[in-house]
């Protein structure tokens, strides 16, 4: 409660109404559970060298309770398949979802296999609002072929795409700028929201956006002491970050973080780039984005 308290005096300071969170985690709690054993998992992997405490390690009603207890007046529930045959019965999970958890922006996923335009155009005329795709667990190469009618469709309905496609924290086949330039090559109007500002190829995927106007990034772990540690944001990019400003959007991956939802807002306000531009970062880009 005392954490909460803080979360709404920050938004509070800042004449916001409350915050937009594009990138947080509810799915299906055995496979929810299983991320946190990969989590868990990291620890004794690394020797120690990265340990990953669940600091929301709370049950599903407890979680959203706390979320809203935060301000959070749109999130998402951001899920995503490892396999083929996956991704639809997830998205079966996110209409029940959505329809009991009104505050949570319908979200879908998608994987490269035959018939993903089928269930991604099921789900857009469902209600899905955001999709969400994962090319590091995954291990899928975006610009697959398969996924050439999806990526279409989604470009078509202006339908946002989380994606998490950045080499960290730890680099994948198909991870990096390359194949989600490929995808742009072909879909220039998708509007990807890359995960985690890309890291740790920031650089890389700020010129991007740059390039492609409808190409945004979450601030998802980037900026936090934790990150600053493994993947820092150079400091030379902050102008770009500073002239991205209606293009940068929260993200906080909530619940599954090893620090405070607090930290990850003072991180973005010791970043110095005024207050316009977190009222931009932690509502408003959000909240034009899918007119909420």
């Amino acid at each position: 409660m005392a954490e909460a308290a803080e979360v709404r005096a920050f938004w509070r300071r800042l004449g916001l109404p409350g915050l937009v969170d594009v990138h947080t985690h509810f799915m299906p709690e055995r496979v929810l559970r299983k991320v946190w054993d990969y989590f868990d998992a990291l620890g004794p992997a690394t020797g120690g060298a990265l340990e990953w405490p669940i600091t929301y390690r709370k049950e599903e009603e407890e979680r959203v309770a706390l979320i809203r207890e935060f301000g959070v007046r749109a999130f998402t529930a951001m899920l995503y398949p490892h396999k083929p045959g996956m991704a639809e019965w997830l998205n079966g999970w996110a209409v029940d979802f959505a329809a009991r958890t009104p505050d949570c922006l319908h979200t879908s996923t998608l994987f490269p296999e035959p018939g993903v335009a089928d269930y991604v155009r099921e789900a857009l005329d469902s209600g899905a609002r955001v999709f969400k795709a994962h090319v590091q667990v995954g291990a899928y190469d975006p610009a697959d072929e398969l996924l050439d009618p999806a990526w279409g469709l989604l470009a078509e309905s202006g339908t946002p795409v989380v994606i998490h496609c950045g080499s960290g924290p730890a680099p994948g086949k198909h991870t990096g700028p390359e194949p989600i330039a490929r995808v742009l090559a072909r879909h220039p109007r998708l509007r990807l929201v890359v995960a985690h500002m890309g890291m740790p190829e920031y650089e890389d995927f700020l010129g991007l956006a740059e390039r492609y106007g409808e190409v945004r990034l979450d601030t998802t772990m980037a900026f936090t002491d934790f990150s600053e540690r493994l993947a820092p944001f150079p400091p030379g990019a902050l102008p770009r970050l500073a002239a991205l400003g209606d293009r940068v959007l929260l993200g906080s991956d909530f619940p599954n973080i090893p620090y405070p939802y607090l930290h990850q807002l003072h991180a973005l306000e010791r970043l110095d780039l005024g207050d316009d531009w977190l009222r931009a970062v932690c509502h408003d880009n959000g909240a034009r984005l899918f007119a909420r």
